[in-house]
């Protein structure tokens, strides 16, 4: 791959990863609900879920996703009803107003609400797996970038280690960033505003897949 394909690529990742979007808003909703270092299990998830849609999309099931309307509507109901599950999940979460009444129980009660590991993880990979837009999208640029003279996987493995770690990165970023706001935000009121908000989000994107349309044939 030539450098300036490379370079190109590289930069339309920064765009993509910083767009706001579904894997955005679960960034900042874990940053500020368990911090950083619990939202990396989060964002590891992310990066496999997109290295999966590279790899289908390059792989050519991509392709054929948007030429079946069966198996692309499949892919989108799957994707946007688990957005919606996730974001009235995330509308619902209950706040104790006793318990938020120091910074010690504040700690104590988001450890309590802290997901394991494994869930995290499988939110953040279905998160980025089931998004349809993902799939049109790479389907869309990847074959701007290939060039169809050269060995196809080694040109994939580059794109998906650059996609995925500037994916990585951007999302660590979103993470930390609402970490910061925990202090303004533990209060009562202020946990049960960003649930409804990060929830309502999370609903109205997930409705939003429903009218993505496939490539015409």
């Amino acid at each position: 791959m030539d450098a300036h394909v490379w370079w190109a690529f590289f930069a339309a990742s920064w765009l993509i990863s910083i767009s706001p979007g579904s894997a955005a808003v679960l960034s900042l909703g874990h940053g500020l609900a368990h911090g950083v270092r619990h939202t990396s299990v989060t964002i590891a998830g992310m990066g496999l879920g997109l290295a999966l849609v590279l790899l289908v999309a390059g792989a050519g099931v991509g392709a054929l996703l948007l030429a079946s309307s069966v198996a692309f509507t499949v892919v989108k109901v799957l994707g946007a009803t688990y957005l919606i599950w996730l974001g009235w999940q995330q509308w619902r979460t209950p706040v104790s107003i006793d318990a938020l009444q120091s910074d010690a129980s504040v700690a104590a009660v988001a450890r309590a609400r802290l997901p394991s590991a494994r869930e995290r993880f499988a939110t953040g990979f279905l998160t980025n797996a089931t998004n349809p837009k993902g799939i049109v999208f790479m389907v869309a640029v990847l074959p701007q970038f290939i060039n169809p003279h050269r060995p196809l996987w080694l040109q994939l493995l580059l794109l998906l280690v650059t996609a995925v770690s500037v994916e990585v990165l951007v999302m660590h970023g979103y993470a930390a960033l609402a970490s910061r706001a925990q202090r303004w935000l533990s209060t009562a009121r202020a946990r049960v505003a960003q649930n409804r908000v990060f929830g309502g989000v999370l609903m109205a994107m997930g409705a939003s897949l429903l009218m993505v349309k496939r490539a015409a044939g």
